[in-house]
């Protein structure tokens, strides 16, 4: 099964596969590029099983998962993808937010 046949969780719609980086990509007015709009639409998705998620970043976006999660945040912090789709980007900022606060805890002694 590529990667454009990957059914999407739980809405069953595929994610279009990307460009290869070397290639122009036009931003639409609104500011976000069309890797920016896949990749907010890619985490709409919800993911019923572990690594499932990681194996479809390797397959659709052609990055490392880290590489994926730095892409990820560096988008969530753009004015233009809070407006493109507030609560997705306000809800993955705080899934960070949370994941840095315990991330500090042991070392402020909570």
């Amino acid at each position: 099964m590529d990667a454009a046949e990957l059914p999407a969780q739980p809405s069953e719609r595929p994610v279009r596969a990307l460009p290869p980086t070397g290639e122009p990509v036009e931003e639409p007015a609104d500011g976000l590029t069309q890797r920016e709009r896949e990749i907010l639409a890619f985490e709409r998705q919800w993911w019923k099983y572990a690594g499932a998620k990681e194996q479809a970043i390797h397959e659709l976006f052609g990055v490392s998962p880290t590489r994926y999660y730095q892409l990820v945040n560096r988008l969530i912090d753009k004015r233009e993808a809070l407006q493109a789709d507030p609560m997705l980007v306000k809800r993955l900022r705080r899934l960070r937010s949370g994941r840095q606060r315990a991330r500090s805890a042991p070392r402020l002694g909570r």
